[in-house]
């Protein structure tokens, strides 16, 4: 998931938001005004969306520190995290690579619900070291911001634990599988299916929750439910495709027919002459018999279509300098996190200087779909 708003760094790691965490901000500013104003009737209007909305902030905060303990710890143990991005659900840490050992990956997981856990502990014992007798008489705001924070943050901690992968809870059980079984392949597919599991108990108690009075919390959980659903199987696909893809090359996958398009010619000759009867959706880009760079109907589409005729393909490529290049010999698991983390569908094959093919996830599905196929035949 990508942040579109920026905050920072913090440790070299980007900080940002999500546009869907202001909607969970909204949500829970407005919740705390209406039980802030049902406990504390007599706090002026002023004073209960003061309180709501530095609650909301210090909650903010504290995801971030959740997913910043995850990030630190696996900065620790050699990963590298290339971001933090909030969004409506909690929050996520871009870890570039997967745990190396079990060992690894039990703290990282666990690292965040604990963290959770004494945010809410200080909360708790902050609250009753500064306000000794505020349960025996109406709080005063910064006690009921505290025993919240508190409250919010102990939840956090034990949801989190839920043994529900993608959860915090689901990859500490994955650890332990993994340990106990020497196989990350099978501790990922367990976990996963854990995971399926748990996130359709969320999505049938949600929707009863939601038909017998619950309203709004019934909807709300079966839709942290589907959440959970769509990750788990995300990540029992992502097992399956590195599955297939377990030692082999990008030599054996790759396209080794490349097609090549003069850069002279119009992007209206491109499209008509190239494109529409070839039916391919990735040309080398040539000069002078000298490879300049790649274009993809993406190309084409941000160019009105009336400046077709008179736009050159070269005008529009992606130069070979800003060309992310494999090898015939890189590991295809390797390539395709390439083309995940650059977010493009296909990178130039490369040796020698030469161009030897073109590395797309189209051909990764059509290879893993056929491999399928045979081994049910």
């Amino acid at each position: 998931m990508r942040a579109q708003i920026k905050l920072g760094r913090i440790a070299g790691i980007e900080i940002g938001l999500h546009y869907s965490w202001f909607l969970i901000g909204i949500l829970i500013v407005f919740s705390l005004k209406d039980q802030f104003n049902t406990v504390n009737p007599d706090w002026s209007p002023a004073l209960i969306w003061s309180i709501a909305l530095v609650t909301a902030v210090l909650f903010f905060v504290a995801l971030l520190l959740h997913e910043l303990a995850h990030s630190l710890v696996a900065k620790s143990r050699g990963l590298r995290v290339r971001a933090i991005t909030l969004f409506a659900l909690g929050g996520v840490s871009q870890i570039e690579s997967e745990a190396a050992d079990a060992k690894s990956e039990f703290w990282i997981a666990i690292v965040g619900p604990l963290t959770s856990l004494i945010v809410g502990a200080l909360c708790f014992g902050v609250e009753r070291l500064a306000f000794p007798g505020a349960a025996a008489e109406p709080a005063p705001p910064v006690a009921a911001l505290l025993v919240w924070l508190g409250r919010i943050n102990v939840v956090l901690a034990f949801f989190n634990m839920i043994p529900g992968y993608p959860l915090d809870g689901g990859r500490v059980l994955r650890a332990i599988i993994w340990w106990i079984g020497g196989s990350q392949t099978r501790a990922t597919k367990w976990a996963s299916s854990t995971g399926q599991a748990v996130a359709f108990l969320f999505i049938l108690y949600g929707l009863f929750g939601f038909f017998t009075g619950r309203n709004y919390q019934g909807l709300w959980l079966a839709f942290i439910g589907w959440f959970l659903l769509d990750a788990s199987r995300s990540t029992s696909l992502q097992v399956e495709i590195s599955s297939g893809l377990q030692g082999r090359r990008v030599a054996d996958i790759m396209e080794r027919d490349c097609a090549l398009v003069e850069g002279h010619i119009s992007l209206q000759d491109f499209v008509n002459e190239y494109v529409l009867r070839s039916g391919r959706r990735c040309f080398i880009v040539v000069q002078n018999n000298s490879l300049t760079g790649l274009i993809t109907p993406n190309e084409v589409k941000k160019v009105p279509r009336e400046e077709w005729p008179q736009t050159s393909v070269q005008s529009v490529m992606i130069p070979l300098k800003q060309l992310h290049v494999v090898t015939p010999d890189t590991p295809a698991v390797q390539a395709l996190d390439l083309l995940t983390k650059q977010d493009v569908n296909q990178v130039p094959v490369v040796s020698d200087g030469h161009l030897v093919g073109i590395f797309s996830r189209g051909q990764v599905i059509r290879y893993l779909q056929a491999h399928a196929e045979l081994g049910r035949s």
